[in-house]
């Protein structure tokens, strides 16, 4: 019997799996060498898709020896790329088995494929049976099979062979996609007293039980075949999760926390595996691979049947084409080389075969909510251009009819002829002077239409603030004038005098936010501490269908700024009032110089000093809340807390939703003044944490974390234990704003100095005394009496001539002109983005995202 099997192809029993877009099969070989040392050995082929020729090429192989004995049977049992607890990363996992030569005992080794593919030994165990029926590889990686009614798992957690303390009569496993992901038996057990039998599930990791009917009912335990956990969460330590079942019946069934939510008939009997393909905007598709190699699909937004195949080999999901979604790999026929026969599509458009037909019956995918959502927001928005485009136009037309009867009206007065006007109604204009019985309905008009114009000092809407942990913060929203813009805006801290001579300075660290113009109102403009002047507008002609636009609308901009100080000082001079004065420099528009510019110096009120007004009460108790107190208080917390910026990259891997992730941890709450940040409040004042998270694409973000040191380290060491093992972290210098002006400012710098060194490059290629020797030959003015003389100095004259012309336009050479037109490039390039970095981190676009 060994003499046969030893006398078969070298190759037995294929097993293939993907991983980060590459498949990989795994395969038995007979070891060369004698027959003395003949062995066996487990060999690796991993193949990565190649578009242009449409197939799949080989990118790595290796083996390891398994066993060196002759008549050793060596198998494997099972293959699967699972997440390693060690390395915090997916890796390709195969079990073997290797039998001794009287089948009196099974050696079992889990073997990992390392990033530098090598196969390392992970897990290794013996047995005095042979696994029977279905073997799981699960994450950890956990090896886990049931023997004579019982669950047996091992893991390197494990430490050997454990077995589950409960006896199910039909069980089922399945994993959850938990931050620490927990994989869990699933099952009947009969009650000791009664006929009946209740739903129990078992955390392999932690031995914990609970209540299985959260996962799946009592009557589907023994009908169900295979479970995909599609989203799990705890809330309030009770486990709310979504769960896709395909039973003996031929069904798939969704649950949502122990409920049927939906129902799809399925087209084949015995269901094997249940995986989901997230085809990006298109929505996601849950692949149901059947005994026989049958395979089936089914969109997860509308539950109905999208293709079907028949003799497949195996199906594998992946990313096979780089694009960052995932793909059905369909293998029909394969070899342990290559691939002969296989299909690359996600059924939204993606198609790659090679020997297979791509006709497949699928069904079009559902339409996207997000994808209807932008349609109808880019069709409001063409509408909207198409409405202005149209009174552009309008207004086009009517500008050129004026034009046209002015050049008339002056032609006719030229030529002493009676000029004839069309009546400024045919036009659609409003005449300058109208009769008396029109002027009287346009008074009313007029008064309504009058705009007061806006104050070119800034406007103290409010003054408000805050004590916490030592420290007091002093804030204050004004309104300035966008047309006379403020800069250097900072607040300064006065005590009283007292019997001194002067008041004392405290020293503070000021911070600006832009927040949104406000609606002007009767209450707003009388709050005012200066007096708007009125300015009726003039009665000149314009379009009928012209709508007034308040002023404050259009150059109104709402600033709050911020100061922090200590208490101390303050608490040791005694004094329970403190003026507040608000430092600014006002230019006339955005284009005028500084250097001018005095600074000006505006009292914006009294503070009295209150130890019992805390910080972020109300922002505590409803950031739902959308109040002035809860904004006061955010803008506070913003002032006294540390800023981090931190750059996040996966070259490897999506970065997922890390919004979603920083939103289920406990404590996390939206703030709705702004809906950017998120409120994580642990425990107490000194536990307060405000996080941003900012996704500038599927495997790039940005970070801000607002909080004390040891809480973001504490932040960041959770988070790295959820993003893949290849993300890297880097923060970013000048998030307040200074390094990235400092850094602007210096390539503004060098790309003026740089500008003018390669134009003096260019004009002056010759040196000065050639030039003077080829256009000046003549030193000495000539005798301009004689004829020879008046030659010359018509000589002279075209020198100079030419002189003058050198200098206007200069030749210029064509290698030279471009080496340093690249060079000018990428210095602007460079100035470029100093700036944007300036833009992003400023402090006065952190808030931009408040709510009126």
């Amino acid at each position: 019997m060994m003499e046969s099997v030893l006398s078969e192809d070298l190759y037995r029993n294929p097993h293939r799996l993907s991983h980060c877009g590459k498949t990989i099969s795994f395969n038995c070989k007979r070891a060369p060498g004698t027959n003395d040392n003949e062995g066996s050995e487990l060999i690796f082929c991993s193949l990565s898709f190649e578009r242009e020729g449409n197939t799949f090429l080989k990118a790595a192989d290796g083996a390891a020896v398994i066993s060196r004995k002759r008549l050793a049977h060596v198998d494997i049992v099972k293959c699967k790329s699972v997440t390693d607890a060690q390395k915090r990363a997916t890796a390709p996992c195969v079990l073997v088995i290797k039998k001794s030569e009287k089948r009196s005992s099974f050696q079992y080794s889990l073997l990992t494929l390392s990033s530098s593919n090598r196969l390392e030994p992970c897990v290794e165990f013996k047995l005095p049976y042979q696994m029977k029926g279905a073997v799981y590889i699960l994450q950890g990686p956990t090896v886990l099979w049931r023997h004579e009614g019982g669950v047996l798992y091992t893991s390197p957690q494990a430490e050997g062979v454990r077995q589950v303390p409960i006896h199910f009569s039909h069980c089922v496993v399945g994993e959850l996609p938990l931050h620490k992901g927990q994989v869990f038996v699933l099952g009947l057990q009969k009650l000791p007293e009664e006929s009946t039998s209740q739903t129990l599930g078992y955390f392999v990791e932690d031995g914990q039980v609970f209540d299985g009917s959260v996962i799946l009912p009592h009557l589907y335990i023994s009908i169900t075949q295979c479970i995909l956990v599609v989203a799990a969460d705890r809330v309030d330590g009770v486990l709310k999760c979504d769960v896709v079942a395909a039973t003996s019946n031929r069904l798939l069934v969704y649950f949502e926390n122990g409920v049927v939510k939906d129902v799809c008939q399925l087209p084949f009997e015995q269901p094997e595996n249940i995986q989901v393909v997230n085809t990006g905007r298109y929505g996601s598709l849950f692949a149901v691979s059947f005994c026989e190699g049958h395979v089936c699909t089914i969109w997860k937004e509308t539950f109905q049947i999208a293709a079907l195949w028949s003799s497949v080999t195996s199906i594998h999901v992946d990313d096979f084409l780089g694009c960052g979604t995932d793909q059905m790999l369909l293998v029909f026929k394969d070899r342990i080389i290559a691939l002969e026969e296989f299909l690359i599509t996600d059924l939204c458009g993606i198609s790659f075969s090679h020997g297979q037909d791509t006709d497949a019956p699928k069904t079009s995918p559902p339409p996207s909510e997000n994808y209807l959502l932008t349609l109808k927001a880019l069709e409001s928005r063409l509408q909207s251009g198409l409405t202005v485009l149209q009174e552009l136009q309008r207004e086009v037309t009517v500008k050129e009819s004026v034009l046209r009867q002015s050049v008339k009206a002056l032609t006719d007065v030229v030529s002493e002829r009676e000029p004839v006007l069309t009546q400024h109604e045919q036009e659609g204009l409003i005449a300058l002077w109208d009769s008396d019985d029109e002027s009287k309905n346009e008074a009313l008009d007029d008064k309504i239409h009058d705009i007061p114009a806006v104050s070119s000092k800034p406007r103290i809407d409010k003054l408000w603030h805050r004590t916490t942990e030592g420290r007091m913060v002093v804030g204050v929203i004004l309104t300035t004038d966008r047309s006379a813009p403020v800069t250097n805006v900072s607040l300064s801290i006065l005590t009283d005098a007292g019997q001194c001579s002067r008041p004392a300075v405290i020293q503070t660290q000021s911070q600006v936010f832009w927040l949104p113009a406000a609606c002007s109102s009767p209450s707003s403009s009388s709050s005012s501490s200066f007096s708007a002047s009125t300015f009726p507008e003039p009665p000149a002609k314009k379009s009928k269908q012209h709508n007034a636009i308040s002023t404050n609308d259009l150059n109104a901009c709402r600033v709050a700024v911020t100061a922090v100080t200590k208490l101390t000082p303050l608490l040791n001079s005694g004094r329970v009032k403190c003026h507040v004065m608000l430092h600014y420099i006002q230019t006339p528009d955005a284009f005028s110089f500084m250097s001018n510019q005095r600074p000006v110096v505006l009292h914006c009120g009294q503070v009295a000093l209150d130890i019992q007004n805390n910080l972020h009460t109300e922002l505590l108790k409803t950031p739902q809340l959308i109040a002035d107190e809860v904004r006061e208080d955010f803008l506070s917390l913003l002032a006294v807390l540390d800023h981090w910026v931190f750059h996040i990259d996966s070259p490897e891997y999506s970065l997922g939703d890390i919004n979603g992730w920083i939103q289920k941890r406990v404590g996390c709450k939206k703030i709705e003044v702004s809906p950017q940040y998120l409120l994580l409040n642990s425990s107490g004042p000194s536990a307060l944490m405000l996080l941003n998270w900012h996704q500038i694409t599927p495997f790039q973000g940005e970070l801000h974390v607002h909080s004390s040191q040891l809480q973001m380290f504490q932040f960041l060491d959770s988070l790295l234990a959820y993003l893949p093992e290849s993300c890297s972290i880097q923060p970013l210098k000048g998030a307040g704003g200074k390094g990235a002006s400092k850094m602007f400012a210096l390539a503004l710098e060098k790309e003026l100095v740089s500008l003018r060194e390669y134009a003096s490059l260019l004009l002056c290629e010759e040196d000065e005394e050639k030039l003077k020797e080829k256009c000046f030959g003549y030193k000495e003015t000539p005798d301009a009496g004689s004829v020879e003389g008046l030659q010359k100095c018509r000589a002279m004259c075209q020198r100079d001539l030419e002189r003058s012309n050198m200098k206007l336009s200069p030749l210029v050479d064509v290698g030279q002109y471009r080496r340093l037109i690249q060079s000018m490039s990428k210095i602007q390039l460079n100035g470029d983005l100093a700036a944007l970095l300036d833009i992003q981190f400023s402090p006065l676009m952190c808030c931009s995202g408040f709510h009126g």
